[in-house]
């Protein structure tokens, strides 16, 4: 529904199990092209593109599948409601006609969780709380009972949407975020978002061809991306708890299903090797250890080295770094020699693949020395980032890029236009 909040929904009921809604696959800023790619290859219509998300629609048992299947979204919410809300008082009048006993156990647990920005509310948590009432009200009105509530995230998650006077009302499916796959025991320090790596991977567009190369590896979860990748094995397989386990309609039997048909899933074969390095043992050590935990420690190819050492197959493919970007005080300097020494291995040991370094300080970008050939937005948190992408020629750079016009700020293009 989408209407004021003078109007009520007393004779709605909703059947979670059975009905379809809308679905609002959440993601970083920078990711939906990608996404829209990946929701498209899983046969989802697309209802819009939005900065940080893409919208479809589905069933619960559709959302319990995207859950498991997802490389690159975050969290997928079911919409519930969506109408006008100008003050707290509308905002909790239209979620208490909504039929919360259709939605929660009774006996369970929920947490709510927002977006608000609207001059009626000066902190996002007095939402939360007009939020929490109006469920708990609806509950005590029709049961005499109420589920229990808090700020964890380990049973349902109800997620509000206001935005000036547009509310919406969703059942976050995920309940943690989609990026937390599971097989990141040793993250170590600032590690890149699960989500966000298969995102940069697929926005290289490697799918297997010749070899990925992933020196200053860390905690390997750009290699680990792009294996299950590469392979089209399920990321979400580890995960043993999501949001929608805790609202009513959930079908065990039917999850299930969803599981073991994920499991059995034939594993696409690849003929290029994934080879991850970095200088320290400890960290190659560690990525060793979140790749078995992946299971996918098998793919891929560990060296203790410096990144200017990393093996070359011939055949080329593609060669990712994710250098630090300073970002505290007097580091940007003592970066600079890293990325000059980063554009010397691109010319001198390159040759034949295609570079990529994925930055979130262009300054120092700037010091690779080697015109890019692409600059691809992403945002790691609030930190706006590029892909750089060097095609790496044998013979003069200079001359390959000679009278080639410098591409603007574009975000990830699919991985059919990849290949063109």
């Amino acid at each position: 529904m989408n209407d004021e909040c003078g109007t009520t929904a007393e004779s709605r009921r909703i059947d979670l199990k059975s009905q379809t809604f809308p679905l609002l696959i959440a993601c970083a800023r920078g990711i939906p092209p990608t996404l829209k790619v990946e929701l498209e290859g899983l046969g989802f219509p697309i209802a819009a593109e939005l900065e940080a998300g893409v919208e479809t629609t589905g069933t619960l048992t559709d959302a319990m599948r995207l859950n498991l299947l997802l490389h690159t979204g975050n969290r997928v919410l079911l919409e519930l409601d969506r109408f006008g809300a100008r003050q707290p008082d509308d905002l909790y009048r239209r979620l208490a006609t909504l039929p919360w006993e259709d939605i929660l156990p009774a006996n369970g647990y929920f947490t709510v969780t927002s977006f608000v920005n609207t001059p009626a509310i000066r902190d996002a948590r007095f939402a939360n709380v007009k939020t929490k009432d109006a469920i708990v009200d609806r509950f005590r009105d029709r049961t005499g009972a109420r589920p229990d509530s808090g700020n964890e995230r380990s049973g349902a998650v109800v997620f509000l949407y206001w935005n000036q006077g547009d509310a919406r009302i969703y059942i976050d499916t995920s309940g943690e975020s989609l990026s937390r796959r599971g097989y990141r025991k040793i993250p170590l320090a600032a590690p890149m978002a699960e989500t966000l790596a298969a995102a940069v991977v697929s926005a290289t567009g490697w799918t297997g061809e010749g070899h990925f190369i992933n020196p200053m590896c860390g905690s390997g979860t750009l290699a680990i991306e792009a294996a299950l990748l590469a392979q089209g094995r399920p990321p979400g397989l580890l995960r043993s708890n999501y949001g929608f386990m805790h609202v009513k309609g959930f079908d065990e039997d039917a999850w299930q299903k969803i599981r073991q048909e994920a499991r059995v899933l034939p594993k696409r074969k690849f003929a290029g090797r994934i080879i991850a390095s970095d200088i320290r043992p400890d960290i190659v050590e560690a990525a060793k250890q979140n790749a078995r935990t992946a299971g996918v420690e098998q793919l891929i190819e560990f060296e203790i080295c410096d990144f200017a050492e990393a093996t070359l197959p011939p055949g080329g493919g593609v060669v990712l770094l994710n250098p630090e970007y300073g970002e505290r005080l007097g580091e940007e300097q003592e970066l600079e020699p890293v990325y000059r020494r980063i554009g010397d291995f691109f010319k001198q040991k390159c040759m034949g693949y295609t570079g990529y370094v994925f930055t979130g300080n262009m300054t120092l970008g700037k010091k690779i020395g080697l015109r890019h050939s692409r600059r691809l937005l992403f945002f790691n948190g609030n930190i706006e980032c590029r892909l750089l992408a060097f095609k790496l020629y044998a013979g003069s750079v200079r001359q390959k890029f000679a009278g080639d016009k410098k591409e603007e700020d574009s975000p990830p293009a699919s991985l059919e236009a990849q290949r063109q």
